[in-house]
């Protein structure tokens, strides 16, 4: 198709042909009749280089944290016949905005570098790019949409813990876990008749009494969770500029902690609060599930209706039934709270990391009530950690940070 350039030569050409043709100015008509044949010469070129491209796009790291500069590697690989010495590239880079490059022939390829600076945390997808070849004169181009392809991951910069908050409070009233709250690891699922040689530890006593022959439990494995980190999704929560907002710090905390539980191989399971059911992931594996889970911080969003308390008080939801649970959250409602009191009352362990919002806005001091939460949570034995901009996050979750109380 013709440019704006295009367009104005053909109206330039066919007017001074005309003009050449009303006035008998013979003069004019070998530049009108130029003109015109540029024009058409720039169609025919365009149309001669019209060779189906593939896009092809590598990125300088495999896993990109937040913060780092990401270079991309861009190549278009033409389908035989004619390639242009250039092409631009239009790739739109979700929230990034627009990247615009030139690609310069090689061969059989157009290649070319661009980067992406500070790349917040998140998930970006490569869609809507096109491939645009104009003559030299910049009279026609041609405008070929690509195939999307795979997004751009970038993901939370994590701190490696070697201890947690929630065990140097456990130290600090006494020390060791109280192993006989857990739940086993095997549930019961029937009884059958005793047969010769097998452990009577196994025999189940109240039918065996009321059968007056030993019954022996069948059992069933039933893996459970051992820990679930909650990482509150809910929107209208969080306070700052992106790759610098509460909801960013939330993230880091959540994978912080879940990463630090799966290293010690126990079963961990991340859930948000967005209710969608590709916002949770268990790590039972670490070598085959941890991948995955990354992938969840990546792409979490501050965009879920449901607030945390519902999701701890669903009696059917994992965090109910997991052994441990830590919930990181920017909001300190009073149903929250008495939902985590009511948690520690019946569970091992529960730990609350609280970031604080407003000082991500700028203000030095938090809401009075959260403080009073805070508190009132300590008293019920629940470890919290506070974490406000600024804030190591690997001191305050190992507990060395002022920010951190111990119930």
């Amino acid at each position: 198709m013709l440019t704006r350039r295009g367009r104005f030569a053909l109206a330039l050409g066919g007017g001074t042909y005309l003009g050449a043709w009303a006035f008998g100015a013979h003069v004019l008509y070998a530049p009108g009749v130029g003109v015109l044949l540029a024009v058409g010469a720039a169609l025919v070129w365009t149309n001669a280089l019209a060779r189906s491209l593939t896009l092809h796009r590598r990125l300088d790291r495999d896993r990109p944290l937040e913060g780092d500069d990401v270079v991309v590697r861009v190549e278009l690989e033409a389908d035989g016949g004619l390639v242009p010495a250039t092409a631009v590239l239009n790739e739109p880079v979700g929230t990034l905005g627009d990247q615009e490059v030139v690609v310069a022939r090689e061969g059989r390829f157009l290649r070319a570098v661009y980067r992406l600076r500070r790349v917040p945390r998140g998930r970006y997808r490569f869609t809507g790019a096109q491939a645009i070849v104009e003559d030299p004169f910049g009279l026609a181009r041609r405008v070929q949409p690509l195939a999307d392809s795979a997004p751009l991951l970038v993901y939370p910069r994590l701190a490696r813990l070697n201890v947690l908050f929630a065990e140097r409070g456990l130290r600090a009233h006494g020390g060791g876990r109280i192993l006989l709250r857990r739940p086993a690891g095997f549930e019961l699922h029937s009884v059958r008749e005793y047969q010769s040689g097998e452990s009577l530890r196994r025999v189940h006593w109240p039918s065996t009494a009321r059968r007056r022959q030993l019954m022996v439990k069948e059992l069933e494995d039933a893996p459970r969770d051992e820990i679930v980190v909650v990482l509150d999704a809910e929107s209208g929560h969080g306070s700052g500029p992106p790759a610098n907002s509460s909801f960013d710090a939330q993230v880091r905390a959540a994978g912080s902690l879940l990463w630090a539980h799966a290293r010690r191989g126990r079963n961990a399971r991340l859930v948000l609060t967005s209710g969608m059911a590709d916002d949770a992931v268990s790590v039972r594996n670490y070598e085959r599930d941890w991948p995955r889970a990354l992938e969840v911080l990546a792409s979490a969003e501050q965009n879920g209706r449901r607030p945390v308390e519902a999701l701890l008080g669903d009696r059917a939801g994992a965090a109910t039934h997991a052994r441990d649970l830590a919930v990181v959250t920017a909001t300190l409602r009073p149903a929250l709270v008495e939902s985590l009191i009511a948690g520690a009352a019946t569970r091992q362990q529960v730990s609350l990391v609280y970031v604080d919002a407003p000082s991500f806005a700028g203000r030095r001091r938090g809401a009075l009530g959260a403080e009073a939460a805070v508190l009132r949570l300590q008293s019920a034995g629940i470890a919290v950690a506070v974490l406000r901009r600024g804030d190591d996050l690997e001191r305050v979750l190992e507990g060395a940070e002022s920010g951190v109380a111990h119930g």
